[in-house]
């Protein structure tokens, strides 16, 4: 069964600029999900006892949460596609990943839903970078 991205993307009536059309869905996909899961994270993080002590996993969540949603609203704009935008956004998004992946890894021990984010952010940052070497 066909997504909504994979839809969007052959309606969208020219070529995808010479992107290869399955790294761009997976990155898409894996932007929102880590978006998601971001903004859950740093909202479950506003919610434990030692909230003070998560601050800086609070502000990396709602930090990659942020560059990954306009990661993916960036790459589903194909019209104009301009690969030098294209390049900086998915590094700026893989690196936010990183840091992300990382500090919510500091937690994961503690807290499931930094584990669970830690994945995630490991999965985006995973995507953005796959893609990113395939532009060349």
């Amino acid at each position: 069964m066909a997504t909504a991205i994979e839809d969007m993307l052959d309606a969208y009536p020219a070529a995808l600029g010479g992107m290869d059309r399955d790294k761009l869905i997976r990155c898409i996909e894996e932007c929102i999900a880590c978006a998601q899961a971001c903004t859950a994270c740093a909202d479950a993080c506003l919610a434990e006892e030692a909230v003070a002590d998560l601050t800086r996993c609070i502000r990396t969540g709602a930090d990659c949460a942020d560059i990954c949603r306009t990661t993916a609203t960036v790459l589903s704009r194909r019209t104009g596609y301009d690969a030098t935008i294209t390049r900086a956004i998915l590094l700026a998004c893989a690196t936010v990943c990183e840091v992300c992946g990382d500090e919510c890894a500091n937690h994961a021990d503690q807290h499931d839903h930094c584990r669970v984010c830690a994945d995630v952010c490991r999965r985006c940052e995973q995507a953005c970078n796959d893609l990113l070497t395939s532009l060349g």
